[in-house]
């Protein structure tokens, strides 16, 4: 089975931008994979000018905010970086059987990579001020912030549609339905830093597993 890898274009973010970010991209990932069991829900972003639509499924909905916020922890211990963060699907197949256990496999069939810069920018001070200079300097920054914000929706727009378009024209590689419960295939979610060699081996080791890959951005 080939195993298909999706670059998807690197954002740059605020730390506080992260959560919506993410949940706006792996719900719009799940929901072009969903089994057809789901209920939409259209969601309304607060930082951005953006919906996108969810299963409507609560586990999925905890299985994506619990790893965002693994994510976020991680950012805040390492800020300033590049981070990497990856939504794989898989199937699981029995392994064969030996005397004493009865093993099973998760066969990777398609990951997701999405790809930040991160950078945390400290708060605007709301405090009035009688000198000419800093109040021109807050203006400055306020107008820089509404431009970093503009041009992430922007390029958060042009990844959606990179979902869209890829989720749509790469099919063949899906395995059968699964027989089990749910709006989704199984799926997993990896955090790393992108210079996080382990993660990297991981991924490798996961790509000989799942047969040769085929990498599109």
């Amino acid at each position: 089975m080939n195993c298909e890898i999706f670059q998807l274009k690197e954002l740059d973010v605020d730390q506080f931008e992260i959560r919506e970010v993410l949940r706006c991209i792996f719900h719009t990932i799940v929901f072009h994979r969903a089994l057809g069991l789901v209920q939409p829900k259209e969601i309304d972003l607060e930082l951005f000018d953006i919906t996108y639509v969810q299963c409507g499924d609560v586990e999925v909905e905890r299985k994506i905010d619990e790893k965002i916020t693994q994510f976020i922890d991680r950012v805040e211990k390492h800020p300033n970086r590049k981070h990497q963060i990856c939504l794989s699907f898989y199937e699981v197949r029995n392994k064969q059987a030996t005397w004493f256990t009865n093993k099973v496999e998760r066969h990777y069939w398609e990951h997701w990579y999405v790809n930040l810069s991160v950078a945390h920018h400290p708060k605007a001070d709301s405090g009035k001020s009688h000198h000419p200079k800093v109040v021109n300097a807050g203006e400055s920054a306020s107008e820089e912030r509404d431009a970093q914000r503009s041009g992430l929706e922007s390029s958060l727009r042009e990844v959606l549609f990179q979902i869209i378009k890829c989720g749509n024209e790469k099919k063949d590689h899906i395995p059968s339905v699964p027989n089990i419960e749910g709006a989704s295939f199984p799926f997993e979610i990896t955090i790393s830093s992108s210079s996080d060699s382990a993660f990297g081996m991981e991924m490798l080791k996961r790509m000989l597993q799942t047969g040769h890959p085929n990498m599109l951005s």
